[in-house]
């Protein structure tokens, strides 16, 4: 999920947004023997936030293909054509490309997902046993708190386990900043996440991570969350901030696809149904296809006035 951007940014796109009806939009389909390119990114969450947008989609009567690209390389996809729709944008995660594009109205944002995001560091019960001022950052500040965290690659900075690098942090200047006695090391995928947090819960020992909700692992898992270092919103790249989530599609995209851009700003998903979901994709082994037709047809009354509207 989640290089850090200034949350002005996408503010801006929100008021390119604002200027725009969002309901009761009356569109001929466009295009429908051009596909409509959903981008797939690295975890469970956004993979479905996209099959239920590309169901939907062929519903309203498109064609949709599925492309498998990182959370900052889709941009360069957006840039050549290659992706249309990235349905799952978290705010605070915005790399480098996007806010240029965004600038020079490549992309338009098209609204907020729904999801009520969370994003931040967080921390297993055994953590607080060791560093008994927590949920406050200062509690980090402490020399027993740091030793309970510490690894063999740390020493004697405790360890915060961070993002993967290619999600993009700003873990380690939230640490330089404010001279936390930790060391930021990349997990190397959203799976190395669970796992370790899974067996730090099962072990009742101390963990300090970056992490996000909604994800199933939260269904089965306690964790906390540590109230943040006080940084300045507009500072990016030096703030771990929860920040909304949106969907982005690429320009043009409304004149091509007219039903399609007025279905994809009514849609929502809410935070309980994505995890919900990933817990039957990630523990259960069913195919997504399976997971997202399923609760299609299970809240049929949540999505029919979307698509009744979208092609009236």
């Amino acid at each position: 999920m989640p290089t850090f951007r200034s949350l002005a940014l996408a503010a801006a796109g929100f008021a390119t947004l604002a200027a725009t009806p969002q309901q009761g939009m009356s569109a001929p389909l466009g295009d429908t023997n051009a596909p409509i390119r959903i981008s797939l990114n690295e975890w469970t969450g956004q993979n479905i936030t996209a099959h239920v947008a590309g169901q939907l989609l062929e519903k309203l009567g498109y064609k949709v293909q599925y492309q498998t690209a990182g959370s900052f390389p889709q941009w360069i996809g957006m840039q050549d054509g290659s992706i249309d729709l990235v349905p799952e944008l978290w705010t605070n995660n915005l790399g480098d490309i996007y806010p240029k594009m965004l600038a020079d109205k490549k992309v338009e944002v098209v609204g907020d997902l729904g999801l009520n995001a969370r994003d931040g560091w967080a921390y297993t019960d055994a953590t607080l046993k060791a560093c008994p001022g927590l949920p406050s950052w200062k509690a980090l500040m402490e020399p027993n708190c740091a030793a309970a965290l510490a690894t063999a690659e740390t020493l004697p900075n405790g360890r915060l386990l961070d993002y993967p690098a290619d999600w993009g942090t700003a873990s380690a200047n939230e640490i330089a900043d404010f001279n936390i006695p930790l060391t930021a090391v990349p997990a190397g995928s959203e799976g190395a996440l669970v796992a370790e947090l899974q067996a730090a819960a099962a072990a009742d020992k101390p963990l300090l991570m970056r992490f996000w909700a909604p994800h199933w692992i939260l269904t089965k898992v306690k964790l906390n969350w540590l109230d943040m270092p006080p940084c300045d919103p507009k500072d990016g790249p030096r703030c771990v901030l929860p920040a909304p989530v949106i969907k982005v599609v690429r320009s043009g995209f409304g004149e091509k696809w007219p039903a399609a851009y007025a279905l994809t700003k009514l849609y929502q998903l809410s935070a309980d149904d994505q995890q919900k979901m990933t817990f039957e994709i990630d523990q259960d082994k069913k195919p997504i296809e399976d997971v997202v037709s399923a609760w299609l047809d299970a809240h049929a009354s949540t999505w029919s006035p979307w698509i009744d509207a979208a092609k009236k």
